[in-house]
């Protein structure tokens, strides 16, 4: 698809020397760990993920921004502290998602920082729930340099998406998406490409057929269907989808459910990415929505010291012997996707 082929050559655009060598020593330690059992890291991460800001203009179930449950301390990040992680891991990192919990464009200095990350030529994507790209932000979002923007579009009529997007406008949803592509057209630039992701749960289900023929309708490059992370799984959810390809769950005959992936003692996530929390909290994955597994702060270590150090190894110990005790890790399936 044209969307793959584009992301194809803006990540091959990205790539130096340095950034090809740090990906094959991380490449390579993983590999050597799996094998022997004992965490070795060689390397710093390829990939990132860093938070603008914990507050979301929605009420979602299942997510700690709309549910406003975070046990964590919440609020948006500085646009000085970026700059210092920035320029702190720019050398080796290829690829960055201005994204964990909250709204980005809640945070007035978000696209300042996108234009930053690719001034370091790294490749930029993020998720919104487009409810704020007007003409201007979707004029300055094309203009900052963004690789890839991901709008959240959980259904196609606004009964059925607001049953899920607590406090959404679908109209929001579809005029901004209209107003990033006119951009995009009238600057005569080729980013950022457009992606529709549809969480699947039982409520929407059935239009996904119609999603799909929307999409085509306004030109976005593609849609993805995205399997829901539901909590309390165990004993069923009235969100757990009827299509079994678009559920992480299974049914397993007595009324309870568990999840589809077999937890293997490995996770390449460990050794070539990482979250950063708004105020600078560095976390191994996107499953630990609290930071209850803080590695350290970037306000107080240089990020390396942080990624090497004796804590974080001893985490990747504990996945490499006995992943499914870690409690991150028991609802983990890397979010499973069905590209359409």
């Amino acid at each position: 698809m044209l969307i793959n082929l584009h992301d194809s050559i803006s990540l091959a655009s990205k790539l130096t020397p340095k950034r090809i060598s740090n990906a094959w020593k991380i490449w390579r330690s993983y590999q050597h760990s799996i094998k022997s059992g004992k965490p070795a890291i060689s390397g710093l991460p390829i990939s990132m993920a860093i938070e603008p800001t914990t507050a979301c203009n929605l009420r979602c179930p299942e997510c700690p921004s709309g549910l406003r449950s975070f046990s964590r301390p919440t609020g948006k990040l500085d646009t000085q502290l970026f700059e210092k992680i920035i320029s702190e891991v720019s050398s080796h990192l290829l690829y960055l998602t201005f994204y964990f919990q909250g709204e980005p464009y809640l945070n007035p200095q978000f696209l300042e920082m996108v234009s930053i990350a690719n001034k370091h030529k790294i490749y930029t994507t993020t998720s919104t729930n487009a409810h704020f790209l007007d003409e201007e932000n979707a004029k300055q979002t094309v203009l900052s340099g963004l690789d890839r923007l991901i709008i959240s579009i959980d259904g196609a009529s606004q009964e059925t998406y607001e049953s899920y997007r607590k406090e959404g406008d679908l109209t929001k949803v579809l005029e901004g998406t209209k107003n990033v592509l006119k951009w995009r057209k009238k600057l005569n630039v080729n980013g950022p490409k457009v992606m529709w992701q549809f969480l699947v749960v039982k409520p929407n289900e059935h239009e996904i057929p119609k999603i799909k023929q929307l999409a085509s309708e306004y030109g976005v490059d593609k849609v993805a269907f995205k399997t829901a992370q539901i909590y309390d799984y165990q004993n069923g959810s009235d969100l757990i989808p009827t299509i079994d390809k678009y559920s992480r769950y299974r049914a397993n005959g007595d009324g309870t459910f568990s999840i589809k992936n077999e937890l293997e003692n490995k996770c390449w996530k460990m050794w070539q990415s990482c979250v950063i929390t708004w105020d600078g909290q560095v976390i191994p994955c996107c499953f630990d929505k609290d930071a209850s597994h803080s590695m350290g702060s970037v306000s107080e270590h240089s990020f390396e010291e942080i990624w090497n150090s004796d804590q974080y190894n001893r985490f990747r110990k504990a996945l490499l012997t006995s992943r499914s005790e870690i409690e991150i890790c028991k609802n983990c399936t890397e979010g499973l996707t069905v590209w359409a």
